[in-house]
């Protein structure tokens, strides 16, 4: 069942005859109906920086309120929607299974913007309202918090590395670059705190080179060593390149032979790895100290 809850918004006293915001003003919209935490699927709001915004919540059966739980913020491409990520991903199947929240946050107009780029929209500030509404009301655990995004929301979970480094223990780009379309040379750009990343791309990805660049980029950053790629799988469809970070975080990239720009799964890639399952495993595993 899908409810939906406004977490912010204006408060509108109302007087016979006028309001409080003015007698020519419209009369306010209706007050969305109060969620409470429980399992489902819920469409949750959040009034930031004047404008509203909306993100899906996916809670496994059992959750149970109260109950500590991670949470895996899941960023969509551009143009793009929750919805369609939902769909694509297999996500809420892992969450079911293995016991944690989802978001999957609606970018404005499909697209993420990154502190500092053209437009007044503060995309990181809003990712962390969400997750600060989810810590204190749903019962999400602070040190297992995660980011995953495909693509232009891969590039966005680089983004929440760097400046949001505080509230995320780890992230999963897929098919996205670090520092994407952005002149960033400074070694300084990286998390202040430790971050690790759990990267996956497809060979054949039309913008492979920048992938690879942006890994090399985050390795100089860290100070990250890594190893010889090994192969995961009989058929060589998959390698894994490990690489231990001057901070004491992980850096593992997974490419997938013969992919193009994709999110990768079983039926789609001879059951050789399935990103979300993989990237749960690597999220259970680095938690915040």
């Amino acid at each position: 069942m899908r409810t939906t809850a406004l977490l912010a918004g204006c408060v509108v006293v109302v007087i016979v005859g006028a309001t409080a915001c003015g007698a020519d003003d419209p009369p306010p919209a209706p007050a969305r109906p109060a969620v409470s935490p429980a399992p489902g699927d819920h469409t949750l709001y959040l009034d930031w920086q004047g404008v509203e915004r909306n993100y899906e919540l996916h809670a496994p059966p059992g959750y149970r309120p109260g109950v500590s739980i991670p949470l895996v913020v899941a960023l969509h491409g551009r143009p793009s929607s929750a919805a369609k990520l939902r769909a694509a991903t297999g996500l809420d199947e892992v969450a079911d299974r293995e016991g944690f929240l989802l978001a999957y946050p609606n970018g404005i107009n499909g697209a993420w913007q990154a502190q500092g780029s053209a437009g007044a929209v503060d995309d990181v500030g809003f990712l962390r309202a969400v997750v600060d509404h989810l810590v204190k009301t749903w019962g999400v655990d602070p040190r297992r918090v995660y980011a995953t995004g495909f693509s232009d929301g891969a590039r966005m979970s680089y983004e929440l590395a760097v400046n949001a480094s505080d509230i995320f223990a780890a992230i999963a780009p897929v098919s996205g670059p670090f520092e994407w379309g952005r002149a960033r040379s400074d070694s300084g750009y990286k998390p202040a705190e430790p971050v690790s990343v759990v990267a996956f791309s497809g060979s054949r990805d039309r913008i492979a080179n920048q992938i690879s660049s942006g890994l090399a980029r985050w390795h100089r950053h860290l100070g990250c060593a890594a190893g010889e790629p090994v192969w995961v799988d009989k058929d060589r469809t998959v390698n894994r390149t490990v690489a231990k970070c001057a901070d004491g975080t992980d850096a593992v990239d997974y490419v997938v032979n013969r992919m193009g720009h994709a999110w990768p799964a079983p039926t789609d890639h001879s059951g050789a790895i399935d990103a979300g399952v993989v990237m749960w495993d690597f999220f259970a595993a680095h938690p915040r100290e």
